[in-house]
């Protein structure tokens, strides 16, 4: 897993919160595809300096959620199926919910509301600027602009 994962301590957000967070966002926006292997928990634990235990609960979670899937031969997976988010559902994905984008913006003054707003969901998500940065990046990269 290429993607930097940041634990802010000085946050009210548990650390096992933040973990889970972050890994869902880099899913959600197609950063981590179907099928990526994530770190095991002891060296992803021991990279961020926290305990296993934090690690595994933010698998558990995700598993849970049903954005990854565990086995004891390939270890943590991204799960497969998942819709990247903002991605409309079509024909070759018959089953998908449409996700419906957000309303266009048409001046100046709207895209930055549209920023501050990012900004804000992104900090209530326990991610700091550089994450936020990292996120968007991937998407553009993605989107191939």
């Amino acid at each position: 897993m290429d993607a930097q994962i940041v634990i802010d301590l000085q946050t009210g957000t548990p650390p096992y919160e933040q973990v889970q967070t972050q890994i869902s966002s880099l899913i959600a926006v197609g950063q981590l595809p179907a099928g990526t292997r994530l770190p095991t928990i002891r060296s992803l634990a021991a990279d961020l300096g926290v305990a296993a235990g934090t690690v595994a609960r933010a698998y558990k979670e995700l598993e849970a959620a049903g954005l990854v899937t565990t086995n004891r031969r390939q270890g943590t997976v991204v799960a497969e199926g998942l819709l990247p988010q903002g991605a409309l559902a079509d024909e070759r994905n018959p089953g998908a919910t449409a996700v419906h984008p957000p309303p266009p913006v048409t001046n100046a003054l709207g895209v930055m509301a549209a920023v501050e707003h990012l900004i804000e969901e992104g900090e209530r998500a326990g991610l700091d600027g550089k994450m936020l940065v990292t996120l968007l990046q991937g998407r553009l990269n993605q989107r191939g602009k």
